[in-house]
């Protein structure tokens, strides 16, 4: 996990600093930008970026726009920095495929744990690969999945999603219990995102999105139903 490359995008040089010096330490090999188009100059030179951490307000291309752009081509995961604690911004970056929402000012020891977390979970060389349940056939190794024998596109969120539902099968999951396995123990954000998530996996399952049950007043549940 040690050795991964992160591109960190920030117009203030103090925190980009401050995010690099902390990622260093860390074994992280850490790459620059000053702006959003800076940003994807850096980011379609390398092609081998693990993460990214990306601020919102700059000069150029912000946050959002940048975000669209990578989402158009690649599913690396994408942390998300801002000055705001607003929730319509938060959700936003959700649907635009954001993995993780941090506010400023923040720990740099929280940002480089929120870094871990995610490198670890798509840190999936040691894992046999292939699951295969009911009419889904997820590949781990390859971060692929199809559904009744044709590939489906899902965004990192909505793999890791799909990948702790079949983990649990059969197990009445809250959404507070599934915001903290899959987006990482200490985010504090609505748990309404999961229900945003959930609606775009089932759409993008077909006809078995029926696997995910809701569970009023609690959460989901996935369970295969034959019929």
């Amino acid at each position: 996990m040690k050795n991964c490359k992160i591109l960190v995008i920030d117009d203030e040089s103090r925190m980009r600093k401050l995010v690099r010096d902390f990622l260093t330490k860390n074994g992280y090999e850490v790459l620059e930008a000053s702006n959003g188009e800076e940003a994807m100059e850096v980011f379609y030179e390398e092609k081998n970026i693990d993460l990214l951490i990306l601020d919102v307000m700059m000069p150029k291309m912000d946050g959002w726009e940048v975000c669209r752009e990578i989402r158009k081509t690649s599913k690396v995961p994408i942390i998300m920095l801002t000055a705001k604690a607003d929730e319509r911004d938060e959700l936003l970056g959700f649907e635009l495929g954001v993995d993780e929402y941090i506010t400023k000012p923040f720990s740099p020891k929280i940002l480089v744990a929120r870094v871990e977390a995610i490198l670890r979970r798509i840190n999936v060389n040691n894992d046999d690969g292939v699951i295969e349940v009911g009419d889904i056939v997820m590949d781990k190794n390859a971060h692929e999945v199809s559904v009744g024998g044709k590939q489906i596109e899902l965004s990192y969120k909505e793999f890791e999603l799909l990948a702790y539902f079949i983990d649990n099968q059969g197990i009445a999951l809250s959404r507070e219990r599934i915001l903290n396995n899959v987006w990482n123990y200490d985010y504090f954000g609505d748990a309404r995102t999961i229900d945003t998530h959930v609606k775009k996996l089932r759409s993008k399952m077909g006809e078995q999105g029926k696997y995910i049950k809701t569970i009023w007043g609690m959460g989901y549940k996935f369970e295969v139903t034959k019929e």
